[in-house]
């Protein structure tokens, strides 16, 4: 099969994938095959591209927001009849024995293996993968659609729910990229206002156009003070202004998998909540795809050869 493999992490300006042919995965017992229809491009995967997660698997395949088709079934595997169409998320397994998973905190798990880090992904025609981690994917809503919610849609999704926002509350979205232009959706049809802090004009402007209250810059202190605020951004400077920008009692979520060094900020910002790590999803708490989109993802196809 065609992949697009990384054999050393580099700069992404130095091309390091290379569309190479590979042997077609075979699934062991509880695994599926799966056949790509469609793959999301992540900023977890420059991190593993550029090498600022050390890597876990060499030479990998890269993607984990993954939606395609059951080929074949490994032995034990019945949750899935082939042809079925499903989808794969970034936490590819956790070993199932631990204090974490056998309390219900799964995404806490000591020894989790993930998709496109630890084992192959997406980016190739085919890849294994456990179906108890696996989604249904609904009849009706478009591959390209589905992928991108199986990581940003994921991590928007618990991010908001870890907000604790309300109708009417006041949530801040630092950096607005994949996850947050889903999430606001969701924020929005909560009864949520939105202030979105971004450096880059077209994603203030994004912003607005999808409902925003508010967009100005990282750095820049929003009119009014927020009850919940989320970092998307993975880039720990942004930390302390969020801070500053909540109400005292706020909460601030840290969204992604990858941050830059958390500066020293004083102990007063800390009359607010932090929590953070919300990218590993335990099962339990996975979301449903909605029978009716509520959101729309905006998108930009590329295919796997370029």
């Amino acid at each position: 099969m065609k992949a697009c493999l990384l054999s050393a992490p580099a700069a992404i300006e130095t091309k390091p994938l290379k569309y190479a042919d590979v042997a077609v995965p075979q699934p062991k017992s509880g695994e599926v095959l799966v056949r790509v229809r469609s793959c999301g491009v992540c900023r977890t995967d420059l991190h593993v591209i550029e090498g600022e997660l050390p890597p876990r698997k060499s030479p990998v395949i890269p993607g984990h927001q993954v939606v395609g088709v059951i080929e074949k079934r490994g032995e034990g595997t019945k949750r899935f009849a082939v042809g079925g169409r499903v989808g794969i998320a970034w936490l590819h397994q956790t070993d199932g024995t631990c204090d974490y998973c056998r309390s219900g905190a799964e995404n806490l798990c000591d020894h989790p293996t993930f998709t496109g880090y630890s084992v192959d992904g997406g980016y190739a025609e085919y890849v294994v993968a456990p179906e108890a981690f696996m989604y249904a994917i609904p009849d009706g809503f478009p591959d390209e659609q589905a992928a991108p919610l199986l990581c940003a849609g994921i991590i928007g999704f618990r991010s908001l729910r870890f907000s604790g926002i309300k109708a009417g509350g006041r949530l801040g979205f630092y950096g607005f990229g994949a996850a947050a232009h889903v999430a606001i959706q969701v924020a929005l049809h909560w009864g949520a206002e939105v202030y979105a802090s971004t450096r880059d004009a077209r994603h203030q402007k994004l912003a607005l156009e999808l409902g925003a209250t508010w967009a100005g810059g990282t750095f820049d202190e929003p009119p009014k003070k927020l009850d919940a605020a989320i970092v998307f951004a993975p880039a720990g400077e942004i930390v302390p202004a969020a801070l500053k920008a909540l109400k005292k009692g706020g909460v601030l979520v840290l969204g992604g998998i990858h941050m830059s060094p958390i500066p020293s900020f004083n102990y007063d910002l800390l009359y607010r909540t932090i929590r953070g790590k919300m990218a590993r999803i335990s099962c339990a708490l996975r979301p449903r795809f909605p029978s009716e989109r509520m959101c729309k993802c905006i998108l930009s196809q590329r295919p796997t050869a370029r």
